[in-house]
């Protein structure tokens, strides 16, 4: 729409867009049910929600990793118009297809979540998002060709989507009642909170690092923009390998609230199901 027009139209259709998900909203009809709450301050409340946080070791960790993925790896947008126009010398419509076809790979990546029919299973997709987040970053930092380049762009947005989108699902499953909004400000700041630092830090590096020869590619120099793009995406590729670490740990943990709520069946009513099953064979 830029190439074709200019920036003013896009603006236009995308506040256009949004009229789908307020008419959307308006039409939903939901029973809230009524949550006592304690008549204290907000401080106090805050203080709670953190010691739930920061006590509770599925949502700590799921936090912590999306976190490190808000602040590396997400700010790469920022860098996308250096990429559009220096890397792959092109110009607006250079960076509209980009942008494009992170759209692309995110929208992927959310129909394929919607067709889940339960949450059993999603959280080890965390960091395999997360993974597939970051390499796809590695990936576009070191390309120079436009349609491996989109490429790249298109994994880094589905691997964004379905860490943003598994994340949310897991906390929204597993936090109390009573402490859901407080739990959801938190993951607001890390997702929010961090985008500015983020987009600081990616803008700095970018300034800082000068452009260098790559080992694996004799006569290939990368820019600082891109030496930035890949140095954030092997973080969020360790901070995936440190969540593989803690899953053990967190199925123990989550295992028995899914057996409370109905979502995998209790060790006893398997046992119960096997025999019946061994009886009737």
């Amino acid at each position: 729409m830029i190439a074709a027009t200019n920036e003013g139209w896009c603006f236009l259709i995308d506040g256009i867009s949004y009229i789908a998900v307020i008419a959307s909203l308006a039409m939903m009809r939901l029973e809230v049910a009524a949550v006592r709450r304690a008549a204290t301050s907000t401080f106090h409340e805050l203080k709670e929600g953190w010691s739930y946080v920061s006590g509770f070791l599925p949502i700590r960790t799921i936090l912590t990793l999306f976190a490190i993925v808000s602040l590396m790896g997400m700010p790469f947008v920022v860098l996308m118009p250096i990429f559009a126009a220096q890397v792959l010398h092109g110009g607006p419509h250079t960076l509209g297809f980009l942008m494009g076809a992170m759209g692309v790979g995110a929208l992927i990546s959310a129909l394929s979540l919607a067709a889940r029919k339960s949450v059993r299973g999603l959280i080890r997709m965390i960091p395999i998002a997360a993974a597939v987040f970051g390499m796809g970053l590695v990936g576009f930092g070191l390309s120079h060709v436009y349609w491996i380049s989109m490429l790249m762009v298109l994994v880094a947005g589905a691997g964004m989507m379905q860490g943003m989108a598994a994340s949310n699902t897991i906390i929204q499953t597993l936090v109390q009642e009573d402490k859901r909004g407080r739990v959801m400000s938190y993951y607001t700041m890390a997702f929010v909170g961090k985008a500015p630092f983020g987009s600081l830090l990616a803008g700095t590096m970018a300034h800082a690092i000068p452009a260098k020869p790559i080992w694996i590619a004799a006569g290939t120099v990368l820019a600082g923009a891109q030496w930035t793009v890949i140095i954030n995406g092997l973080v969020v590729v360790l901070g995936a390998t440190w969540f593989f670490t803690q899953m053990p740990t967190l199925r123990v943990v989550v295992r028995p609230i899914y057996e409370e709520m109905g979502i995998i069946p209790a060790a006893q009513e398997m046992a119960e199901a096997i025999t019946a099953e061994e009886m009737r064979q």
